[in-house]
């Protein structure tokens, strides 16, 4: 019913920047969130809003990344954003997007195809 798609990955020298882009087949009226699952690692929730946000006010960041991510709605809602700044090796892992956290898991709906971000030293 609804089709993300993830784009923006790529190789960086750690201290660089990327920002990732999900586009979605239509406006979403749910929530959102990134993902990412690093080799051999479980996927751990990287940052999420709530669909009536369009910037990262009152986003939820896991530790290790905040300060440095910034996750965005665009005003039409069709477009969920990740700003990675100051990356470390450890955030290599494929990130992946996605949408409307069902009860009563909160097990998101869903998910895009995720993009391989690699930070090097």
């Amino acid at each position: 019913q609804v089709e993300l798609m993830e784009s923006g990955g790529g190789s960086v020298q750690a201290g660089g920047s990327l920002k990732l882009a999900c586009a979605a087949s239509r406006s979403i009226l749910c929530g959102m969130a990134w993902y990412r699952q690093a080799p051999g690692k479980e996927r751990e929730l990287v940052a999420s809003i709530a669909s009536e946000i369009t910037s990262d006010g009152t986003a939820h960041y896991t530790d290790s990344v905040k300060g440095r991510f910034t996750i965005s709605l665009n005003n039409a809602k069709d477009t969920l954003s990740l700003q990675m700044n100051s990356l470390k090796t450890e955030d290599t892992a494929v990130y992946s997007c996605a949408a409307c956290p069902a009860a009563p898991t909160g097990v998101y709906k869903y998910w895009g195809q995720g993009t391989q971000v690699t930070v090097s030293s």
